[in-house]
């Protein structure tokens, strides 16, 4: 939650007054490197919800990467109440050089709209596969970044700095979530 591009986009979002709450998952909080089972990443997803919600504002849910994934895998399991989309910031749809849909199979479960914020170069998505998946999620979005890795660096020669992605993205979640508030 402390990571400098985390940091970077919330204020990025807070620019545009987006408000955002950030969390960590329990294993990481104890710096450990063995991933907690998914019931415990879906359980910490629920506890974030449910203190953002005790905010009284438009609630969106979402994360980085895995992050995201647990969001929507929690949400497909039961809804997350309150939450109006998810948001995905890095979809991990396969694992780097292994192309495959099997991590997306739960989306179809996920009854309320969807951002997915993928930057063309990200080795955890193949935008083809993706775009195949999205196809079948009515309420699924995608907007792609140009050049964007899975961290969302571009490279000097896309004549974009990472900062202005970083804005881009923060805009992008912003009027998608405007439109549905």
């Amino acid at each position: 939650m402390r990571h400098p591009f985390l940091a970077a986009l919330c204020r990025a979002l807070g620019a545009l007054g987006v408000a955002t709450l950030r969390y960590e998952f329990a294993y990481m909080e104890a710096r450990q490197r063995r991933i907690d089972p998914p019931a415990l990443l879906h359980a910490r997803v629920r506890e974030a919800v449910a203190a953002a919600r005790a905010q009284e504002l438009p609630l969106f849910a979402g994360g980085k990467s895995m992050g995201g994934r647990m969001t929507s895998q929690a949400q497909a399991l039961e809804p997350l109440p309150g939450v109006r989309g998810i948001a995905f910031v890095g979809f991990p749809l396969h694992p780097a050089r292994e192309p495959g849909v099997d991590r997306a199979g739960h989306l179809a479960r996920v009854q309320v709209p969807m951002l997915f914020l993928q930057g063309t170069r990200d080795e955890l998505a193949d935008l083809e596969l993706l775009r195949g998946v999205l196809r079948s999620l009515p309420l699924a979005t995608l907007r792609a970044f140009d050049d964007a890795d899975h961290s969302f660096h571009v490279r000097k020669k896309s004549g974009r700095t990472d900062a202005q992605v970083i804005a881009e993205l923060a805009q992008a979640f912003a009027e998608w979530a405007r439109r549905l508030t």
